[in-house]
């Protein structure tokens, strides 16, 4: 299995990397034959990158299979490319264990100055293995300006071997100053039948659940994934798609408006559930204190268990918010299937599943009231953005959905 197997419908983008990863192998193992591309710009490879896409695109996965790719010391690549995905190198890279391919993502709502000058001054140091030292951030997004500005340094004035993958959802939502310095690569959304294929063939699910889990999330790997596998998801999700049918009086938009907060919070709780009880005894044990007792922490290590704390806050609150804006999102499907059976449209359905429902809303309201309600939706997902209050931010959605 090659590095780029998992990389769905994005063969241009496969083709250019490959491209980099060989000539940066060619760098690496021959820059002094005669012939070889060289540190010039005949070279396909650079030492900053920009992967953006829409949401389940594939952006982190392909800056993984990347670094990989450079880490391969397979002894065919010379014939058949690097990211021969069975090597050490390929293989470390993949499961987040290779000594030189450091890969950052946030569970919390910024990355601030004090983890990006601890990942500038990692790219400083020479490769382990004598090959790249590769830095994945794939959430350059939430780079605080002051982030940015000190990434902004480290990009600008890379040590010899080593590699910046920067992931985001669009070139806009990265310093300009920043993009300006890497090479941008534009994922595009998979297509539904390859969603559905992937998991089949990778997960083992059922053909038809893979392919009503690829159709209900539109291509977005991730989501899909998890909608077929988790049965919670699934109820969860269809308790969202009732919300436009209990929209019809103030008191029933209400109501709904507290279910979907609350729905969020329990998301957030069972996240807390799953890691944070682990995390907290992991920290105990390497603090000094036996795991499970409770017993009382040495002196001097209060601070860090406080520091530990505060982070398993902040990525409640994230948590939360990604909880809301899935929903939001699945609310937005749901009425843009409303839109095109209200146009007539041939448009493959999203909701499938919902279709009674779907017929229901567009019978009961003209083109220009759905497109009302998905500029409500719209709303919502920018007042949670620009941190307004989440219940009361999905209120005020809820009322205009009744409105429109």
């Amino acid at each position: 299995m090659a590095v780029w197997d998992d990389l769905v419908g994005q063969d241009r983008v496969i083709e250019q990397l490959a491209a980099a990863a060989r000539d940066a192998d060619a760098l690496v193992t021959a820059e002094a034959a005669p012939g070889g591309p060289g540190p010039g710009g005949a070279s396909k490879m650079t030492h900053a990158w920009l992967f953006t896409g829409p949401p389940g695109s594939g952006r982190a996965t392909a800056a993984r299979a990347f670094a990989a790719a450079l880490q391969c010391v397979s002894p065919d690549r010379a014939s058949g490319g690097p990211g021969c995905g069975f090597c050490d190198g390929c293989h470390t890279a993949l499961v987040g264990t290779h000594a030189d391919v450091e890969v950052v993502r946030t569970d919390v709502l910024s990355i601030g100055v004090k983890e990006t000058r601890d990942l500038v001054r990692r790219a400083q140091l020479s490769p382990a293995g004598g090959r790249w030292q590769v830095i994945v951030l794939e959430d350059a997004d939430r780079l605080t300006e002051g982030a940015g500005n000190v990434l902004l340094k480290a990009v600008e004035e890379p040590a010899p071997r080593t590699v910046w993958l920067l992931c985001a959802p669009s070139l806009e939502d990265v310093l300009p100053t920043i993009r300006s310095r890497c090479r941008s690569l534009t994922l595009r959304t998979p297509p539904v039948g390859a969603v559905a294929d992937i998991l089949v063939r990778r997960d083992g699910i059922e053909p038809e659940l893979a392919d009503r889990a690829a159709r209900a999330t539109q291509g977005h790997i991730g989501r899909a994934r998890r909608l077929a596998t988790d049965e919670r998801a699934r109820a969860r999700r269809a308790a969202v798609l009732k919300m436009p049918l209990r929209v019809a009086d103030m008191g029933g938009a209400l109501k709904a408006a507290q279910e979907l907060i609350d729905a969020a919070s329990e998301d957030a709780k069972q996240v807390a559930e799953e890691v944070d009880t682990k995390e907290t005894e992991e920290l105990r044990a390497a603090l000094g204190a036996a795991a499970g007792t409770g017993g009382r922490l040495p002196r001097g290590t209060a601070g860090a268990m406080k520091e530990l704390q505060d982070r398993q806050k902040r990525r409640a609150t994230r948590t939360q918010r990604d909880s809301l804006d899935l929903a939001l999102t699945d609310l937005t499907g749901f009425y843009r299937d409303v839109l095109a059976i209200q146009l007539g449209s041939r448009v493959e359905l999203a909701n499938t599943d919902a279709r009674a429902d779907l017929e229901r809303i567009a019978a009961g309201s003209r083109p220009e009231a759905t497109l009302r309600r998905i500029e409500a939706i719209v709303a919502c997902r920018q007042a949670l953005d620009r941190n307004v209050a989440p219940l009361l931010a999905v209120e005020a959605m809820a009322v205009a959905l009744r409105a429109g």
